[in-house]
C-alpha cells in the first residue's frame, strides 16, 4: 500500500529572490498541506540549508507536522534553469552550467534533475533541449507559466514518457503549495520520495494562483526590481 504525500519542489526565499524566510516557506508548506518541500533558491543550496536547520531545532517528538524535506537549487545552465534536487547536500554551490556537464554532476551526487518552466520563454526555460537530453522527469505545470508554456511542456513529458510535476514556483511564501504533485510513497522518507519520482509514482496537479495570491507575486515582483 502506498501513502499519497503532496509535495511542491519548487519554492525560493531570501536567499535568491523571494521574500521570505526559510522558516516562512515551510509554514505555509504545512499550512497548505504540503508533506513534501523543496527550497530551489537560484545557484545556491544556501536556503535549503537553513530550513534544515530550521526542521532540526523546531522539531517536537510526535508532532503532525511532519515534513519530507529536500535539498534543492535552481541552476541557471547556459540553456536555462533546471531543478536540482539531492538526496544529501552535495558540499558546495559550484555546478557546471553545461546540461552535459549538469548531468554528468547530479549522476554522481546522488542527485536529479528536472527542467523548470522548459518552454516558458520569459523566464530562462531551456526549450527544445528538454528533449536532447535523459532528464529524471519534467516541469510540466508551474503556478507563475503562462498555460501555452505548460501545456507544452506536458506534451513533452508525455511523449517523452517522463514524469511530470506541477510547482509552486512561489517567489512569496503564501504562494507555497498552490500548485503540487501527488506523489505515491511506500513510506515517509527522503529515498521512498526519490524512487516515487523515478518510477513514475506522481500526478502533477495543476492550479494557478487567485487573484488576491496574484496582486501578492506581482507585487513582489515590482518591489524586488525597484530595490
Amino acid at each position: 500500500m502506498t501513502l499519497p504525500v503532496k509535495a511542491d519542489l519548487h519554492t525560493h526565499t531570501v536567499y535568491s529572490d523571494g521574500r521570505g524566510e526559510p522558516r516562512d516557506v515551510i509554514k505555509n508548506a504545512l499550512d497548505r498541506g504540503i508533506g513534501i518541500l523543496s527550497i530551489t533558491d537560484h545557484d545556491t543550496f544556501k536556503g535549503s540549508l537553513k530550513a534544515l536547520e530550521f526542521l532540526k531545532n523546531n522539531h517536537k517528538q510526535g508532532s503532525n507536522d511532519e515534513l519530507i524535506f529536500i535539498i534543492g537549487n535552481e541552476v541557471r545552465t547556459r540553456r536555462g534553469d533546471v531543478l536540482v534536487l539531492c538526496r544529501d547536500y552535495p558540499g558546495n554551490d559550484d555546478i557546471p552550467r553545461t546540461i552535459p556537464d549538469l548531468l554528468d554532476w547530479v549522476s554522481g551526487n546522488n542527485c536529479v534533475a528536472i527542467p523548470a518552466h522548459p518552454y516558458d520563454a520569459l523566464r530562462h526555460g531551456i526549450g527544445d533541449d528538454a528533449r536532447k537530453y535523459r532528464w529524471h522527469a519534467i516541469e510540466v505545470f508551474n503556478a507563475g507559466a503562462l498555460p501555452i508554456f505548460n501545456w507544452m511542456a506536458k506534451r513533452t513529458a508525455r511523449e517523452l514518457g517522463l514524469p511530470g510535476v506541477a510547482d509552486s514556483d512561489a517567489h512569496v511564501p503564501e504562494l507555497v503549495g498552490v500548485a503540487y504533485t501527488v506523489f505515491e510513497l511506500d513510506d515517509l522518507s527522503v529515498e521512498s520520495v526519490f524512487r516515487a519520482l523515478i518510477n513514475g509514482r506522481v500526478k502533477a496537479m495543476a492550479h494557478y494562483p487567485g487573484p488576491g495570491l496574484l496582486i501578492k507575486r506581482f507585487s513582489w515582483s515590482i518591489r524586488r526590481r525597484l530595490r
